[in-house]
């Protein structure tokens, strides 16, 4: 036993001799990669299609090492070229969604900068309250630094003044565009009935509660794809909430949902810096969203 403790010792003092600094910025990097792999995967369909590809490889590398199984181990090694250059395939829409993100973090210049103004937020404020009081259902978009000519195309241009009674009369049952999402920029109502992306995450679907649906994963699909705010009312429940960066706030009352987007706003203005640029990377918000 002593001779084991001995030589164990004797092996940590030789790997650690030739322990260089350089070897402990290869390892972060390499932590970082993985960090940030797992940070993009988190809550999508794509954590369930890792868990099933690693076990793929696992598997079919414990059979390879076989060799009793030549034929099998051969089959191995000429199809596995062919699975490498279908993984990117396979997570096409993160890959996408990753390089979305990174663009959007290298927008340290004040580019396309919307800002809402007080009267807008309290227009939307009374809208979602009288909305929720009726439980009709609505699901609000509003622009920042993104721009969202892509799906304002989409839908039914209005060039309009964000007023409530305008939002009430567009979201009002069986109207001819309440069916879709109001899209806001700065001062004006855009475009009225437009169509958002699904979100692909499963948010939603590990959710306990079953009263969330389309109006709610449109609203996670826009936030995945840019940097806006959608504020979604529940059809079912009437309930308010606010959606941002894949992230979803329930249950809001006017007053909660007033505070949370004046917050937003008021971190629309350029911000610069290595911190910023990291979160924006990492954590698809700045700082002050977190």
């Amino acid at each position: 036993m002593l001779d084991f403790f001995s030589n164990l010792i004797a092996n940590l003092f030789f790997i650690f001799e030739r322990f260089h600094w350089i070897d402990v910025v290869d390892l972060l990097l390499v932590t970082l990669v993985f960090f940030t792999i797992l940070r993009l995967l988190r809550d999508t369909q794509a954590m369930v299609l890792m868990r099933g590809a690693l076990l793929f490889v696992v598997v079919l590398s414990l059979l390879n090492s076989l060799r009793v199984l030549p034929a099998f181990s051969w089959l191995v090694q000429t199809t596995f070229p062919v699975l490498v250059f279908a993984i990117p395939v396979i997570f096409a829409p993160e890959i996408r969604r990753a390089l979305e993100r990174l663009g959007r973090a290298g927008a340290l210049m004040p580019e396309n900068v919307s800002t809402g103004s007080v009267d807008t937020i309290a227009s939307v404020v009374t809208a979602a309250a009288s909305l929720s009081e009726r439980q009709h259902g609505a699901l609000i978009v509003m622009q920042r630094r993104d721009v969202l000519d892509e799906y304002i195309q989409t839908g039914v241009k209005m060039n309009a003044q964000v007023t409530p009674q305008l939002l009430l009369q567009i979201f009002y049952p069986n109207t001819p565009l309440h069916d879709g999402a109001v899209i806001i920029s700065g001062y004006r109502l855009v475009a009225a009935s437009c169509v958002m992306p699904l979100s692909s995450s499963g948010v939603l679907t590990s959710s306990p509660e079953r009263q969330m649906g389309l109006r709610h994963r449109a609203a996670l699909g826009i936030s995945e794809v840019s940097d806006a705010v959608a504020v979604v009312v529940s059809e079912e429940t009437g309930s308010i909430s606010v959606v941002h960066g894949g992230r979803m706030i329930r249950r809001l009352d006017p007053d909660r949902l007033e505070n949370i987007l004046h917050a937003f706003y008021r971190t629309a203005q350029p911000t610069r810096g290595f911190r910023y640029t990291f979160d924006r990377i990492f954590f698809g918000k700045s700082p002050e969203d977190r």
